[in-house]
């Protein structure tokens, strides 16, 4: 069974992280699954299971400092075209594609969104 229904992270500008989510998540293969009413934007591969969304109380979106999503990579190339696409995009480096010295087979990429908001994919393939 899954640990969570849904992970959520916020936005002051829907267009531009659409554009930014899009690219990222479709380098790994996941979906656009569309709008969430007039805020927010669905991403998945069979249901959604992420959604970037403006707040619903009207405040500014914020990051959380420490606060990292990750999301899963179907091999090291993929780890390398998120984090290409995440650039193009207009996300900023948080950490190179390459292997991570806590597990063996660890392999990951991390960017800033155009927010702020620190993602990340990881691979533990061996190859």
């Amino acid at each position: 069974m899954a640990m969570f229904t849904h992970m959520v992270l916020g936005t002051n500008d829907l267009e531009k992280a659409t554009a930014f989510y899009d690219a990222t998540l479709g380098a790994l293969g996941y979906k656009n699954m569309g709008p969430m009413g007039d805020h927010g934007m669905m991403y998945g591969q069979d249901a959604p299971e992420f959604i970037v969304t403006k707040p619903a109380n009207g405040k500014p979106a914020t990051y959380a400092n420490g606060g990292t999503l990750g999301f899963v990579a179907p091999s090291r190339k993929a780890v390398h075209a998120f984090h290409e696409e995440g650039l193009k995009a207009g996300g900023t480096c948080e950490g190179e594609p390459g292997p991570r010295a806590f597990a063996p087979t660890a392999y990951a990429a991390y960017l800033r969104d155009p927010d702020g908001n620190k993602i990340c994919t990881y691979c533990f393939a061996a190859e």
